[in-house]
Order: C-alpha cells, then sequence, then structure tokens
C-alpha cells in the first residue's frame, strides 16, 4: 500500500491509522486512547458504572464540546446521538441530564494530568530543527478570564475592580517548539496569591536542566531567576521595570550594551521558609543586553534584557534578542486559546466546572497542536508556521467523516486529506505588525449592570433603585 514507508512519519501515521479504526466515535480519540483515560481516571481514584458515558466517552465528548463553536450540552449530545444512530447501535436519549452528570465525575486532577502528558510527550519528540540551539524554550506569560456571575463563583473569585464579571487569572507555560501547553495554574483576579509570580510559584519544580525560559518583565525577579539556575535552568527575559537598569559605559575596555551584571539577594520573603532562603546564593551574576528596536517611520526603541547565558561567543546578542521577540509567540497562543476556542468567557455556574472548562480547553488544545505537530513535520516546516485556528477549522469540518470510518484505505485518505489542509493554512510573514487598540463598532446605550440580574429584576418589581430608593 502507500502508507508503507520507514519514515517516523510514515510509522506514526500507521499508528493514526489503527486508532482510527480502533477508537471511532472522535476525530481526535487517536491522541488520546481509552485505555491511557482509564488508566488517569484509576490513579486519581475515579470510579465509573459500566454504562453509556464511560470515562472516555465522556471526556471524547467533553473535548468535542470546547472545540466546537456551540459549546452546549444539548449540541454534544445530539452529535453523540447521531453518530449512534448512523452506526445502528442503540439510541441514547436526547435528554443531556445524564451526560452533564457524568461530565460532573470527571474530577480535575484527571483533565490536568492528560494535559501535562499530552504537552510534555509532544515536546519531548520534538524534531531538532524546531529547538534554539539544540534546547527547549519555554514560554510563560498571564491572561485573565471570566465566568458567570454566580453566588459561588464570586466567592471563590471575587471581582476585581472595574469588573462586573468574576474573572480568574490564568497563569500557563507554553512550548516555544510545538506550542503545548506543559503546565498551568488558576487563581483569583485579587488577594494576596494571585499574582502571576505566585501562581508560577505554585507550580512547584517546574525548572528542568537545558531549559530555556522566556519571559516578559514581571517575571524577571531575583527569586525566578535564583530558582532557575540552582535546577540548571537559563532565562531570558526583559529588565524588570522596578530594579535600577545598568550603567552603560563607553570606552576601552566597555562594550557597548552588553555587560556583567550582579544582584544582590534581598531580605527573605514571608512566603518563603528559612531553610529555602539559605539554600539560595547571596549573589547572582547576570548578563545585561542593551537591544535596539529599529521600524522604518518609529523612533529607535531601546530594551534592556537580562539573561543567565554569560557566554558572549556561545549565545551572541543577536540571537538572544531574536529569541526574546519570538517570546509574542505566547501573546499568538494564549488568542488561539480565548478567541479560537472561546475561552475568554466561560459558562460553568460554580467554580468546580469553570476550572474543569479552563483544563478542557487546555486539553482540547494540546490535541489539535498534536495535528499541526504531524502535519508540520510532514511538510518539513515549523509548528508555529501553521495557522491555529486553519487547523481547528479543519479539524471541526472533518469531524463527521472521521467518526464513520469503514476500512484503513478510508483512514488514510480521509487523513491525509486532513493533514494537506493543515499544511495549506499557514501564517503570513508580516513583521512589524501594527494594530489600533480601538473599537470601531459602537456599543449600544445601555448603562453598566452591578450586580446579579435576578436582583435588579427584584427591583424593578419593587419600583426600587440600587440604593432601595423609590423611583
Amino acid at each position: 500500500m502507500r502508507h508503507s514507508h520507514s519514515s517516523p512519519v510514515a510509522f506514526r501515521t500507521q499508528a493514526t491509522i489503527r486508532h482510527l479504526l480502533d477508537e471511532p466515535g472522535l476525530p481526535l480519540a487517536r491522541y488520546l486512547p481509552a485505555d491511557r483515560i482509564r488508566q488517569a481516571c484509576h490513579s486519581a481514584g475515579l470510579r465509573f458504572r459500566q454504562r453509556l458515558f464511560t470515562p472516555a466517552v465522556t471526556l471524547w465528548m467533553f473535548l468535542i464540546q470546547m472545540l466546537d463553536p456551540d459549546h452546549s450540552c444539548r449540541k454534544a449530545v445530539a452529535r453523540l446521538l447521531a453518530y449512534r444512530s448512523a452506526l445502528n447501535l442503540r439510541r441514547c436519549s436526547a435528554d443531556n441530564g445524564g451526560y452533564c452528570k457524568a461530565r460532573q465525575r470527571l474530577s480535575e486532577p484527571v483533565l490536568r494530568e492528560l494535559t501535562r502528558t499530552t504537552g510534555h510527550s509532544l515536546a519531548e519528540q520534538a524534531s531538532q530543527a524546531w529547538l534554539w540551539k539544540g534546547r527547549p524554550v519555554k514560554i510563560v506569560d498571564g491572561t485573565g478570564v471570566s465566568m458567570p456571575d454566580t453566588a459561588e463563583n464570586r466567592k471563590a473569585f471575587p471581582l476585581a475592580r472595574r469588573a462586573t464579571f468574576p474573572v480568574m487569572r490564568l497563569v500557563v507555560v507554553f512550548s516555544l517548539s510545538v506550542g503545548t501547553v506543559l503546565e498551568a495554574a488558576v487563581g483569583a483576579f485579587r488577594g494576596k496569591g494571585g499574582g502571576e509570580t505566585s501562581l508560577l510559584r505554585s507550580l512547584g519544580d517546574i525548572f528542568q536542566p537545558g531549559d530555556v525560559w522566556v519571559a516578559d518583565r514581571l517575571y524577571s525577579t531575583f527569586w525566578v531567576l535564583a530558582q532557575a539556575m540552582n535546577a540548571g535552568a537559563d532565562v531570558v527575559m526583559r529588565w524588570h521595570a522596578g530594579r535600577r537598569q545598568p550603567v552603560w559605559r563607553r570606552g576601552r575596555g566597555h562594550n557597548k550594551g552588553n555587560r556583567r551584571v550582579a544582584w544582590l539577594k534581598p531580605a527573605r520573603p514571608s512566603w518563603m521558609r528559612p531553610e529555602e532562603y539559605q539554600a539560595i546564593p547571596d549573589v547572582l551574576y547576570l548578563r545585561a543586553l542593551k537591544v535596539e528596536v529599529r521600524r522604518r517611520g518609529f523612533r529607535t526603541r531601546q530594551l534592556v534584557l537580562v539573561t543567565t547565558l554569560t557566554d558572549a561567543g556561545s549565545y551572541p546578542a543577536a540571537d538572544l534578542a531574536e529569541l526574546y521577540r519570538r517570546r509574542w509567540q505566547a501573546e499568538l497562543d494564549l488568542r488561539s486559546l480565548k478567541v479560537t476556542l472561546q475561552m475568554d468567557i466561560l459558562r460553568g455556574k460554580t467554580p468546580e466546572i469553570v476550572r474543569k472548562e479552563v483544563w478542557g480547553h487546555l486539553l482540547a488544545y494540546n490535541l489539535v497542536r498534536t495535528v499541526m505537530a504531524e502535519a508540520a513535520e510532514q511538510g518539513h516546516m515549523r509548528p508555529d508556521e501553521l495557522s491555529f485556528a486553519g487547523a481547528w477549522q479543519t479539524i471541526h469540518a472533518f469531524s463527521p467523516y472521521l467518526r464513520i470510518i469503514d476500512n484503513e484505505e478510508q483512514a488514510w485518505r480521509l487523513w491525509q486529506a486532513l493533514l494537506t489542509a493543515v499544511m495549506h493554512h499557514r501564517v503570513g510573514k508580516r513583521p512589524n505588525r501594527i494594530e489600533p487598540r480601538r473599537i470601531k463598532r459602537r456599543r449600544k446605550h445601555f448603562r453598566t449592570l452591578h450586580g446579579s440580574r435576578a436582583a435588579a429584576r427584584q427591583r424593578l418589581r419593587n419600583g426600587t433603585t440600587a440604593r432601595g430608593k423609590k423611583r
């Protein structure tokens, strides 16, 4: 047959075809087989009865629900009903009550473990050409997502200043080579321990030897750099705005824009234990770089980077500046999560369901990135050259036909057509793109609602204002 090649891509594709035949029903089940789901549920102590909504079926439906533009449970159950009817299987009920109860039994640790496993497994299999100087690069960044304004959500995620809905802060660690989510932490948008650096510390020992971490100026603190250096990892970050910048000397013996700096250990913070504080060195010897950003028609802008890569011969300033410029990929990945997968506004009425939605979105995002990595390897390109929205739209279009595969030849033909379509949707080269942060479409002239709608409706019935006065 045509697929009897000996290349790694061909072997992976043959395994994909077997999974398409063994795990029918959902297009991404081949990357998340039922055995792996059962093992994760067993490790978490989760038990399901042998009914229609098994852990695998429930999770597959949940992931397709996250990938679909319509996130409703009604459409997820209708999709399962159509699939079983097309294959002459016993029909399930159109009522979504059973699926919603089964989804509640999916625990957050299971979703979190599957997300981390899929992200790390793909990053470890990344091609050598996708790495930076042979080293894996991780990018960390934070964002916020909103949720329904219920009493339980507001208690777990208090309203931020000038916010009308509860907001969750989310810190995500991405792999630069393949774009998958490696780690993530969630917390309230305000209050002690809700900052991005605090959420990053809550992830534990995430720095691995040989890693290179890239982040904006918020993360370039003494404690983050010390933790990375103790673990054998390196960082490339922008100089923190609250730290005094180094003095750039000119003259003989001084390299303009490239110098060594020393950071002294500050006093022990309240969240750090005394034994941990004693294990941190008193001085961090780092390297500071002055980078000039030149754009035609604009004034030259200067940025100061700080890095633990002190060898200027092996790591020239131009290479570090280009690496930090690729930090913007984290912003694009967050946009794919929040806009393309519609994670910006969650639907859960309770904090438990909200957190499950977040991890469900991250897991579905990793599965789409796995398809993109396979297409990129077959097309001899980098995964970040492909469009995430194009891959998501292609998978969504092929889904009805991937669910009713009859034989291996049909599976091979559909899968090759899907990968070819994903390879076709490449990201355009738009260097130094500028977009005004303005809204052109006019909003409707309604006043902002503060509080719940139930209280507002009750005030309308009583004819009173928000302060209890009669209208």
